[in-house]
């Protein structure tokens, strides 16, 4: 492997990092306000899958006694 210089190096990352593609600002809140809403919507996926285990483990342990 190649050795590169620690100037050269730096240069490198500069060209690469102006091939970067930054999302605007629009972008950026469109996708926090879609993650907020998938993340609620999974909340209140498990909270249903939760509460149904809850109350089946409560039945199954009433009947135990």
């Amino acid at each position: 492997m190649a050795k590169t210089s620690p100037l050269e190096f730096i240069n490198q990352v500069r060209a690469e990092t102006a091939k970067v593609v930054w999302p605007t600002g629009r972008e950026t809140v469109m996708t926090g306000v879609m993650v907020v809403i998938m993340t609620t919507i999974l909340a209140l996926f498990f909270l249903g899958v939760d509460s149904m285990f809850n109350a089946v483990v409560k039945l199954l342990l009433s009947l135990a006694q």
